[in-house]
């Protein structure tokens, strides 16, 4: 079943010191000071209709970040998926809360 929200503290929070990454801990900053949207996202997502079966897919929370990022970077899905990877702030915007 799709949680909304990941419930630990990630290893990620850590924003590099450049412009980007002050843009990005600003944007993290924003969404955690409204997670009444996880509610939308996560209805959007179907997640009250998922089983108890399979695989776990991402929260609400890192599907609403990831696509914000793209968004925002105006990333590709194979870009975004390498950024993610390669980037300690899109991790850490990806897992802040």
């Amino acid at each position: 079943m799709r949680k909304i929200r990941t419930a630990q503290t990630s290893i990620f929070e850590v924003f590099a010191e450049h412009e980007i990454g002050r843009e990005l801990q600003a944007m993290s900053a924003w969404l955690d000071e409204h997670p009444e949207l996880l509610a939308w996202v996560a209805e959007d997502l179907g997640t009250k209709q998922l089983q108890d079966t399979g695989r776990e897919g991402m929260t609400a929370e890192s599907v609403l970040r990831c696509a914000l990022l793209k968004q925002h970077r105006q990333l590709s899905y194979e870009e975004l998926a390498f950024h993610l990877l390669d980037s300690v702030s899109f991790q850490a915007l990806h897992a802040a809360h």
